[in-house]
C-alpha cells in the first residue's frame, strides 16, 4: 500500500506508532520500524538517561522521537540530543513548534506537526511541516475536542489549498484496518496508532493496566484533567487527557480544585504512584483512548503493523457495505 506518507519516510505502511510518553520506548519503536511502519520514541517530558537508554535498546533500527512541545521548551537542550542520534522524524505536539522547527529541518529529520484544530494546522504550515498528524479526541492520552471523522478531512482541504506537498497522517480511535482504510478515504496519507500499540508486548505498560482496557469499551474512557493535577502537570488549556474510568479518575473527576489541595494532593500523588509502580489499575490512570473497545488482546507490535496494513489494503478493494463486522 503506497502513499505519500510511505514514499517520504521510505516506508513499507502508512503507519506510524504514536510517541505515548513513558509507553514507546526503543523496543517498541524498533518492532514497529521493523515491520514496515515507522517507530516513534516517546520524549515525554524529557528525561536524558531514559532517552539514551530507549535509543540504546532500538539498536540500528531506523526511527523517530516525538515530544511534548511546551515541556521540551523548559528543556530545549533535549532536542540536540536526540538529533545527534539522526532521526528520521521528529514530531511536536501540544506547543508552539516555532522555537525548534527549524534546528529539527536543518538536521535532515521530518519535521511532524500534531495538531488537533485548524488553528494549529496553520501554525504548522507556517514552519514548514513535513508532515501534520490531525489528532481527533478519541486519542488516548492528551488532546482536544474536534473528532478525527471530520477533523481530518477538513485539514485535507487546508493543505490542499495552503501547502499541498504537505503529507497528512490521521490519528484518534484508529485500531485496526477499518480505521486505516477510513482514514485514506478521508483523504489522508497514513495513520498513526496509540492505543492498539499500547496494548503490545514492547509497550512500556504494565500487563493489568492492559488487561484493565482490553476489558472496557470506548464507553470506558473519559477525557479529564485528574491525572495531571494529581502529577503537578501544568499543562495548558484546552488539552485534556483520555483514560480509563478507572476508580481513581471517577472519584476525582469534577473534583479537581479539591484535588489541588496541598495536603489532599501529596496523599494522593503517592497513592497514584504506588498504585502505577504495582499494576493497581483502579488507583492510578490508565492511558487508552475510545479504541479501547477494539482491543481484545495483546500481541506482538510487528504482527498488528502486519495484519492492520493488510486488512486496510482488502477492504479498500472490497465494494460499498462489505466490512461491517469486525476484521
Amino acid at each position: 500500500m503506497q502513499t505519500r506518507l510511505t514514499t517520504l519516510l521510505e516506508i513499507e505502511h502508512p503507519i506510524l506508532s504514536a510517541p505515548m510518553a513513558f509507553a514507546a520506548g526503543g523496543r517498541l519503536a524498533a518492532a514497529v520500524t521493523d515491520a514496515g511502519g515507522l517507530g516513534l520514541i516517546g520524549g515525554g517530558y524529557g528525561d536524558r538517561d531514559w532517552l539514551e537508554r530507549e535509543f540504546a535498546a532500538a539498536g540500528n533500527a531506523r526511527m523517530g522521537c516525538g515530544f511534548i512541545t511546551w515541556s521540551l521548551q523548559r528543556r530545549p537542550e533535549l532536542l540536540d540530543q536526540v538529533l545527534s542520534h539522526s532521526p528520521a522524524a521528529v514530531m511536536l505536539s501540544f506547543g508552539d513548534p516555532a522555537p525548534f522547527a527549524r534546528a529539527i529541518k536543518d538536521s535532515g529529520a521530518r519535521l511532524i506537526c500534531q495538531v488537533q484544530c485548524i488553528r494549529h494546522v496553520r501554525e504548522a504550515i507556517e514552519v514548514g511541516a513535513d508532515i501534520v498528524v490531525a489528532q481527533g479526541t478519541e486519542a488516548g492520552g492528551h488532546g482536544m475536542l474536534r473528532s478525527t471523522m471530520t477533523l481530518v478531512p477538513e485539514v485535507a482541504d487546508v493543505l490542499s489549498r495552503s501547502a499541498p506537498d504537505t503529507v497528512l497522517v490521521a490519528a484518534g480511535g484508529i485500531a485496526d484496518g477499518r480505521g486505516l482504510a477510513a482514514a485514506l478515504m478521508l483523504g489522508a496519507d497514513g495513520v498513526l496508532i496509540g492505543s492498539r500499540l499500547w496494548a503490545s508486548d514492547e509497550a512500556s505498560v504494565h500487563p493489568a493496566f492492559q488487561a484493565r482496557a482490553i476489558d472496557e469499551s470506548g464507553d470506558g474512557t473519559l477525557r479529564t484533567t485528574v491525572v495531571d493535577v494529581v502529577r503537578k502537570l501544568e499543562w495548558p488549556k484546552p488539552f485534556t487527557a483520555r483514560v480509563v474510568k478507572t476508580g481513581f479518575v471517577n472519584e476525582w473527576h469534577g473534583r479537581e480544585a479539591e484535588l489541588s489541595d496541598a495536603a489532599v494532593s501529596e496523599r494522593e500523588l503517592q497513592r497514584y504512584v504506588a498504585a502505577t509502580q504495582s499494576g493497581d489499575a483502579e488507583n492510578t490512570g490508565v492511558w487508552v483512548g475510545e479504541a479501547a473497545g477494539l482491543i481484545h488482546d495483546v500481541k506482538p507490535a510487528g504482527e498488528l503493523i502486519r495484519q492492520i496494513a493488510a486488512q486496510g489494503e482488502a477492504l479498500l478493494s472490497r465494494p460499498p457495505g462489505a466490512a461491517h463486522s469486525r476484521v
